[in-house]
C-alpha cells in the first residue's frame, strides 16, 4: 500500500483544489496520510482523509492511518486526531520527514513556485529525492512529476 504525504499553506485549499484533491484521495489506494498538522490546508485534507477513513473501513475496504507531524511552535498547529503521532520538530525538518516517511506526496501551493515557501521547500525535497509528486494548483490543474 502506498504512504502519502501532504504539503499545503496555513490559507488552505480553494474550492477547486479540495476538490481535486478529493478526486486524488478517492482514486488512490493508501494505507497511510502524512501531514503536519497545522491550520489551513493541513486541516482540511486531515478531514477529508478522516471522512474517507470512516467511509472506507463502514464499508470493509481497509482502513487509513493518519500521521500527524506536529510543528514544535504550536501556535500555527491544528486540532487533528491522529493515528500515528511523530515527534514535533522545526517547520523543515518536521517537512523533511513527512517525504522521508511517504512514497508519494501531495502539495497544494498558493503561488507559483517560490523561494522562502515551506510548501514549495518541501516539493523541492521530494524531487531530490525521486518521489512521485501530485502537485494541485489554485487553478485545479495537477501536474505529476
Amino acid at each position: 500500500m502506498i504512504k502519502v504525504g501532504f504539503t499545503g499553506t496555513r490559507h488552505g485549499m480553494n474550492e477547486v483544489q479540495q476538490e481535486e484533491f478529493l478526486k486524488l484521495i478517492n482514486s488512490k489506494e493508501f494505507s497511510e496520510f502524512h501531514h503536519g498538522m497545522c491550520i489551513g490546508s493541513d486541516k482540511q485534507a486531515h478531514d477529508m482523509v478522516t471522512k474517507l477513513k470512516m467511509e472506507r473501513t463502514k464499508n470493509g475496504k481497509g482502513d487509513i492511518k493518519r500521521a500527524g507531524h506536529p510543528p514544535k511552535y504550536k501556535g500555527s498547529m491544528a486540532d487533528c486526531e491522529c493515528d500515528i503521532l511523530m515527534k514535533a520538530d522545526e517547520y523543515l525538518v518536521r517537512n523533511h520527514n513527512i517525504v522521508d516517511h511517504t512514497d508519494v506526496l501531495v502539495a497544494t501551493p498558493d503561488t507559483k513556485e517560490k523561494i522562502r515557501s515551506g510548501t514549495w521547500s518541501t516539493v523541492r525535497y521530494a524531487r531530490k529525492l525521486g518521489k512521485k509528486i501530485y502537485i494541485i494548483h489554485k487553478n485545479g490543474r495537477v501536474t505529476i512529476e
